[in-house]
């Protein structure tokens, strides 16, 4: 049973598709808000009791746990590449919790659908107090509660919200193969040398990202010419080689005369304005820039259709990145930090720390509230709500820190409806920043994450909770974005990554080079890779399954043994579709880990069979209960449910030599 509540005058998001209108509960009596006690008397607050067991589930992409108990979350879409434990905020804004009572077995959902900042205090504050809050009292919230008292009141919760909110992005099969990413490549000899390394040492590969560098200047949808002569020739020849290239689009429009996209923005008035008028400027890549306003809806289709520059050059795959949106610097921002600096010169001898002080004034140049306080956005009036700030014309004015969370979204958005029209089902888009509702549009990666044994861990505990808010198609950078990797680690995160619909490895500019092919061993390498390939037959079909019937690609144990108290405390193991548990080893030197089978299980290890190509896995049978189970640098382990099978390929050296009628069953 799904109910909606309306507060005040709330910003149409649009994140949800399928509720009937004679469905809105329009609230002036909160007193009688059955989840829990309501507050409006500064912007709107809402206090839910928890009792020592409930387990608190959701929240999308953010640190911590499965279970969000004891932290404080803030829905906030932050360009921050340092992914430490205290961050409250990451790069995407998912306002989902689903609270789980172990005593009563009962489950319900609240979807708070608001445009800006929300605060979750899971029990930080008070340990059994979940608090969440707004800075305006205008919202809606969506209550979820069971439609039926079965075993399955987690799972069936999450499928009516994700119905709710529509279907889950399907890309093309290719997207599934493996992907390579740095940044730094930046040239056709660069792509070329890339295959090279994958076909001569039999190593799967169907496509090759690039980030900034392939650019004139920076300059979306432009390219280099000395580094690319010819890039449609490029693209092609790669294309004969099955190899896809996906370029990188940032949000931020280069301010020149000479680019012809900033021309046209700025000649039918399609960027963000300051109070008074004029086009906010903000630094990024390119320098200083302008930004599309993505809430018009003319242009989501004109920024949509400057793909066409790229799709017609053979590019079927894009990333969207820079989008919440990411500031470095304004004018104005600059102008005030000059001030503040020469301010502590003057005054040093008076302060204890004015080295401290300087460092956080810097920081807080970038992306700083000052800046995303001062532009607005141009959207209808219906629309607007009490989020407003003027009217004309039917046009409201509204500032954009109040929807802030919106504009990644709708920046891909406007790529998606682009892609979908001319590539249906046969493209790869993913983005950095989101919300609830992009998810119709395209996958996520969990952005800048680091060469850490912690981030192996982190993903682990991401892909449920982001699965939960509509997100399928996900996966985070394997080896680590930045610092520098290892072979083990690399290893380690290519071995979760097998499993995740999304498997690219990607390292920053400056970084050790983490290709796989640059570490000695190469065959551990092939068989991972390989047996990625074996198994994409089953990812990708339940995966299309599971966009179709709104269910949970990536599981916690809890949803399918609710009653299990020792599977509900699992967090470092995961339940994939209806046949697979996997469990990832996310700890150096290990040659294994402990694993809790809710069941009997059948477990999977896939060796260097054949070259992996072909060939039986070993299958060994193992009672409900803990196992310490072996874990190897050259293979693959996961479970097998009891009385599951799954269909499986011989693998190939990309998706579309994979032989899909030549399919062996494990069971």
């Amino acid at each position: 049973m799904v109910k909606q509540f309306i507060f005040g005058k709330p910003f149409e998001t649009e994140s949800v598709v399928d509720f009937p209108e004679d469905g809105k509960i329009f609230y002036d009596d909160v007193s009688s808000f059955e989840f829990g006690r309501i507050d409006l008397k500064n912007g709107f607050k809402l206090e839910i009791e928890l009792s020592d067991s409930d387990m608190v589930f959701g929240l999308g992409e953010a640190m911590g746990g499965i279970n969000k108990r004891g932290r404080i979350y803030q829905s906030w879409c932050t360009d921050d590449p340092c992914q430490t434990e205290e961050k409250e905020s990451l790069y995407g804004a998912h306002n989902l919790i689903q609270i789980y009572s172990l005593e009563k077995k009962y489950s319900f959902a609240l979807y708070f659908d608001y445009p800006g900042r929300v605060i979750f205090d899971v029990g930080f504050t008070s340990i059994n107090k979940l608090t969440v809050s707004t800075e305006q009292a205008d919202l809606k919230i969506f209550a979820i509660t069971p439609s039926s008292n079965n075993n399955s009141v987690l799972k069936d919760v999450i499928v009516q919200f994700r119905k709710m909110i529509g279907k889950s992005y399907v890309p093309a099969m290719w997207a599934f193969g493996y992907l390579q990413s740095r940044w730094g490549y930046k040239s056709e000899k660069d792509l070329n040398e890339i295959y090279s390394f994958h076909h001569n040492n039999s190593l799967p590969l169907d496509g090759i990202f690039l980030d900034i560098d392939y650019m004139k200047d920076f300059r979306d949808f432009t390219i280099s010419k000395d580094n690319f002569p010819d890039f449609k020739s490029a693209v092609q020849s790669m294309k004969e080689k099955n190899i896809h290239i996906i370029p990188i689009i940032d949000a931020g429009i280069k301010a020149c005369p000479e680019d012809e996209i900033d021309c046209e923005g700025l000649k039918n008035d399609f960027f963000v304005k300051t109070k008074d008028g004029k086009v906010f400027q903000g630094a990024v890549w390119p320098g200083i820039a302008h930004f599309p306003d993505f809430m018009q809806e003319s242009v989501r289709k004109w920024f949509g259709e400057k793909y066409k520059f790229l799709t017609d050059s053979g590019i079927d795959g894009f990333w969207n990145d820079m989008n919440e949106p990411a500031i470095f610097y304004s004018d104005s921002g600059l102008e005030a930090l000059s001030e503040k600096l020469e301010n502590i010169i003057e005054n040093r001898k008076n302060l204890s720390h004015p080295t401290w002080q300087m460092k956080d004034l810097v920081l807080n140049v970038q992306n700083s509230m000052e800046d995303y306080n001062s532009f607005y956005h141009t959207v209808p009036e219906k629309v607007a709500g009490n989020f407003l700030e003027s009217v004309k014309d039917g046009k409201a004015l509204v500032c954009h820190s109040k929807i802030h969370n919106l504009y990644g979204f709708n920046m891909t958005r406007s790529a998606g409806e682009y892609l979908n029209k001319i590539l249906p089902q046969k493209n790869l888009l993913i983005s950095r920043a989101s919300f609830i509702g992009m998810h119709r549009y395209s996958g996520i990666w969990t952005g800048d994450n680091s060469s850490w044994w912690s981030h192996i861990e982190l993903c682990m505990k991401q892909l449920p909770s982001l699965n939960m808010c509509g997100f399928l198609y996900v996966g985070c950078d394997l080896g680590g974005f930045n610092c520098n990797t290892n072979r083990e680690l690399l290893i380690r995160f290519l071995q979760l990554g097998v499993f995740t619909p999304l498997m690219r490895n990607h390292a920053c500019t400056g970084t050790r080079a983490q290709e796989v092919y640059n570490f000695e061993k190469i065959e551990d390498f092939r068989t991972i890779l390989s047996t990625r390939y074996r198994l994409i037959p089953y990812l990708y079909k339940e995966f299309v399954r599971c966009s179709e019937e709104n269910d949970l690609f990536f599981k916690p144990l809890a949803f399918d043994f609710p009653e299990d108290e020792n599977a509900c405390e699992i967090e470092d193991e995961l339940l994939l579709s209806d046949q697979i548990l996997i469990c990832p080893v996310y700890k150096p030197n290990q040659k294994g880990r402990t694993v809790y089978l809710p069941e009997d299980m059948k477990c999977v290890r896939c060796k260097a069979f054949n070259g992996a190509e072909s060939g039986k896995p070993e299958i060994t049978e193992y009672k409900k209960g803990y196992h310490y189970i072996k874990y190897g640098l050259d293979e693959v382990v996961f479970f097998l449910r009891n009385g599951k099978e799954i269909s499986v390929c011989p693998s190939a050296l990309s998706t579309n030599e994979l032989n899909l009628s030549c399919l062996e069953v494990w069971k």
